[in-house]
């Protein structure tokens, strides 16, 4: 069952996430994950890929998966991740990695 939620005062949309996957011409693979939720601001947006970082209250989150994250697609696979976000209009993560041959 979804439950709808209202982003603004003048609309109302079902919590969504869409993944597209794409090759770009320099021989990169990015993966996007969207969401329509109500988005972060820059601060946190900024934040996200620190170790530690959690916005739950103290116990109830470590605040490593997006650290984690971050450290195996960018070491060991040489790739990027950045977030992009606009408060109540959703969030998006883009995973870069190269296409190695």
């Amino acid at each position: 069952m979804q439950k709808e939620i209202n982003v603004d005062e003048n609309k109302s949309e079902k919590p969504t996430i869409w993944i597209r996957t794409f090759q770009s011409q320099d021989n990169q693979i990015t993966i996007s994950i969207s969401d329509n939720g109500c988005g972060m601001n820059d601060n946190i947006c900024q934040s996200v890929f620190q170790p530690f970082f959690t916005t739950k209250p103290v116990g109830q989150g470590t605040g490593l998966g997006l650290s984690i994250c971050h450290q195996i697609i960018v070491e060991q696979h040489g790739g990027s991740i950045k977030c992009v976000s606009l408060t109540n209009q959703g969030t998006t993560i883009d995973i870069i990695l190269p296409i190695k041959k």
